[in-house]
């Protein structure tokens, strides 16, 4: 076994994209920075979540699409080539290797570390490799944690004699289950039974809310619900799963009992319930903090609770927004917050200044890559209410929009804009049909931007688009 010391400006724990950004953005600013990662770099999202999932779904989505389409639909009427689409999401996923992320990670000039990285004191984290040796790094300004979650699995009787699937195992196995159950109502849970059900799994969908996709505007979970619906998906809601177990061997059939007393069959079982912070093994009680405890940070991503400021949590660690876009949003400035203060400069820490993350509170975007999709950024009008403001809630049947009988026959979608009627800004949308999670990002400007409506009105959408949601949006509040 052998020790070894080295010393840099910035260490990362946890080279997802996350973390790449961070120790990018330090080494920018002229920083030393060094990525310590124990699995492969470039995370989750890479390898297990982002680009697999949408591998898989892409196809779905297109067919669906070109399925409403005169002419077009019989050349789509068959099954999906399920050997041509595993194949395709194993190459979006880099068929499960990194070397293409260590030559970027070259091309920065981070170095990397192969191997788990803990807390051990202020500014000091011990990192055993793979290979048995120990090298202890000391930050002369900061370290940054970007360890992501893991799957939270309820505790469920006989949940560890069945191998559940989690996210990891949905977006990476190699063959199509006959019957796929799904507990959950969630992103993972409508994206993963979109997606197994179009490769040829009968989807059970066992939901303990009463509808899906709860965090979002009612009108989303009802179209998505209609579409796996009607794809052949079995959706039960208040449905509890009360014990497993796994019949005749690893092989064997998955017996799911449920809270009715009723009990279901299926091949495998994907456990979509929630995600936990990986920071049950970063030494975190090496500083102050609880281990597999959420990180608490500013605004600025330094970690309270902790003397000196030198930690930071970036990610889906923090618990601020659970997104790998909103990810390397905080972590570009978290980068450039290290790098200013390791310089003594002054920080821009108003909102929407360079060094402070307002988008996590106000702004955040996200699309649900289902038949129809759903796309939304800010509030949703369930927030607003909550949040005291005056708000005007402005509907508009997606339909009734020109560009939607261009993109298919028989289109169904609805759109929803939050007006803050105090300020005449826009503070929330959300965007529910087929196509609509390229409508995402003129959303998030017009949030981000707090752009007046009265200015919004000029901006002119092309004809006929979706895009022209927009004006029907600003006409119906104008009345």
């Amino acid at each position: 076994m052998n020790e070894t010391t080295r010393t840099y400006d910035v260490i990362v724990i946890g080279g997802g994209p996350v973390g790449e950004n961070v120790a990018e953005r330090a080494g920018a600013a002229g920083l030393s920075a060094v990525i310590v990662e124990r699995e492969l770099l470039g995370g989750e999202c890479s390898f297990w979540a982002c680009d697999p999932s949408k591998a898989l779904l892409r196809p779905v989505v297109a067919r669906a699409d070109a399925s409403r389409i005169p002419g077009l639909a019989p050349a789509v009427a068959g099954p999906l080539d399920v050997e041509a689409v595993l194949a395709h999401r194993d190459k979006m996923s880099s068929y499960w290797k990194d070397e293409d992320q260590v030559d970027w990670l070259d091309s920065v000039s981070v170095d990397l570390i192969r191997g788990h990285g803990r807390l051990t004191g202020p500014k000091q984290v011990a990192v055993q490799t793979p290979e048995g040796d120990n090298i202890a790094l000391t930050a002369r300004h900061a370290v940054a944690v970007s360890t992501g979650t893991r799957a939270a699995l309820p505790p469920i009787p006989g949940l560890d004699t069945v191998r559940p699937w989690t996210s990891r195992e949905a977006t990476s196995a190699d063959k199509v289950p006959g019957r796929l159950a799904v507990v959950g109502g969630g992103v993972v849970a409508v994206e993963m039974a979109t997606a197994w059900q179009s490769l040829g799994s009968q989807v059970t969908m066992l939901v303990l809310e009463n509808g899906l996709l709860e965090r979002m505007e009612p009108f989303a979970g009802e179209l998505v619900t209609d579409g796996l619906r009607e794809a052949g998906v079995d959706i039960r809601f208040h449905t509890t799963v009360t014990s497993l177990a796994r019949e005749g061997g690893e092989d064997g059939e998955v017996r799911i009992t449920l809270s009715d007393g009723g009990q279901l069959a299926a091949d495998e079982i994907l456990l979509a319930t929630g995600r936990a912070p990986q920071t049950r093994d970063v030494g975190l009680e090496s500083v102050g903090l609880t281990p597999g405890d959420w990180l608490t940070v500013d605004d600025t991503f330094r970690v309270t609770g902790v003397d000196g400021g030198w930690l930071y949590a970036v990610g889906d660690v923090n618990r601020r927004a659970l997104m790998t876009h909103q990810g390397k949003y905080q972590a570009r400035i978290a980068g450039t917050v290290i790098g200013a203060r390791a310089k003594g400069e002054p920080l821009d820490d108003a909102p929407w200044g360079a060094h402070v993350a307002t988008a996590d509170h106000a702004a955040v975007p996200q699309v649900v890559f289902t038949t129809p999709e759903v796309a939304s950024v800010g509030l949703t009008s369930r927030e607003a209410e909550q949040s005291g403001r005056r708000i005007e809630v402005v509907d508009h049947d997606l339909a009734r929009v020109a560009g939607a009988h261009q993109y298919s026959e028989d289109y169904r979608g609805w759109a929803r804009m939050l007006i803050d009627t105090d300020r005449n800004t826009v503070v929330g949308v959300t965007f529910a049909g087929p196509g609509v999670g390229e409508l995402v990002h003129s959303a998030t400007i017009a949030v981000t931007g707090e752009v007046p409506l009265d200015r919004l009105w000029h901006a002119v959408p092309a004809f006929p688009t979706l895009g022209e949601v927009w004006l029907r949006l600003l006409e119906t509040y104008r009345g």
